[in-house]
């Protein structure tokens, strides 16, 4: 029986070193880790969360859309105007954080949408996606949809914009994410969903009162040097050669820089899930660095990729449009 259970470990495992971006024909959200189903428990340490100590299908099991952002805050603030819009609760009623035992995540939900936060930068988006990606499998969650909404840095777009992506590319404009294993680099994809982007656009077309575009959105390692900017505390280049810089990502199509999006797509695509990125624009940072728009202005800015969020939930779940 030993030797048996070996063989098939070992078959699961050579499927799941071949890595490929494809959605399962069932729906549910795949984990490409044969080490997983020989665990009698898996402890989701950083939402604190646990297969036996939660029952997750009866707690997360009916969930349809997830969307995740940086800040607790805005992502606490998304679940109460999401349950305003379902019409499951009043304006500003509050919601509880389901990660409550946790400083590291908090985590909301409001009916079928669940809203995370992932704070900032890959490794921390990153850890807060294997753990979500494993909630949802241990959940038997089915037909998904995982939404990055969030702020950037605008490419020759006016302040205010909202950029949903259609290819995640690093910091040489190529659609790949490079991820460091056992001290070997591993190249994955960052293909998003294309019919997914291009629902959200139509969407956004009942919301006229901001623009909203497709384009390649580049994701960093850093805020300050690893996106050109000139006011961090190290700086070894020119202004000549930060605009010449962003220049060629403008005209290699990028329309804004943000720090999470390639892990985010690589990850979601792996694991079979349907994935977009949807950021609004703080600035034009051909024009500057620093964020020096006011804090009713940035907070406007905020609500334009939640509404449009929220547009499209309402639309999936044929609801009508709200006033």
């Amino acid at each position: 029986m030993a030797s048996r259970r070996g063989y098939r470990f070992q078959l699961t495992l050579r499927a799941a070193m071949t890595e490929t971006t494809a959605y399962s024909g069932n729906g549910l959200v795949l984990v490409k880790n044969p080490h997983l189903e020989l665990m009698e428990e898996d402890v989701l340490y950083h939402l604190d969360l646990g297969t036996k100590t939660h029952n997750l299908p009866a707690m997360f099991g009916d969930i349809k859309f997830v969307c995740v952002g940086g800040s607790p805050n805005r992502m606490r603030a998304f679940a109460q105007f999401m349950q305003q819009e379902l019409g499951l609760a009043a304006a500003g009623e509050d919601v509880a954080d389901i990660c409550a035992g946790s400083d590291r995540y908090a985590m909301y939900r409001a009916g079928p949408v669940l809203s995370i936060s992932h704070g900032m930068g890959i490794p921390s988006i990153s850890i807060m996606l294997h753990e979500l990606i494993k909630l949802l499998h241990h959940a038997k969650c089915r037909d998904v949809t995982i939404i990055r909404i969030g702020t950037s840095g605008g490419l020759g777009i006016e302040a205010g914009s909202v950029v949903i992506t259609d290819t995640a590319v690093d910091s040489s404009f190529q659609p790949r994410f490079e991820q460091v294993v056992l001290g070997d680099v591993v190249v994955r994809s960052t293909e998003l969903d294309k019919d997914l982007a291009e629902e959200l656009l139509a969407c956004s077309r009942d919301i006229p009162d901001f623009p909203t575009l497709i384009g390649h959105t580049m994701c960093t390692y850093d805020f300050y040097e690893g996106q050109g900017r000139l006011d961090g505390a190290l700086c070894s280049f020119s202004s000549e050669k930060k605009l010449e810089y962003l220049r060629r990502a403008y005209d290699a199509g990028v329309r804004n820089i943000e720090m999470e999006s390639t892990a985010f797509a690589a990850l979601c695509g792996l694991c079979g899930l349907k994935a977009a990125v949807v950021c609004v624009t703080l600035l034009d940072r051909l024009e500057g660095d620093q964020i020096r728009a006011s804090h009713e202005v940035l907070w406007e800015y905020q609500q334009r990729p939640q509404r449009l969020i929220a547009a499209f939930i309402r639309k999936r779940l044929g609801l009508c449009p709200t006033d």
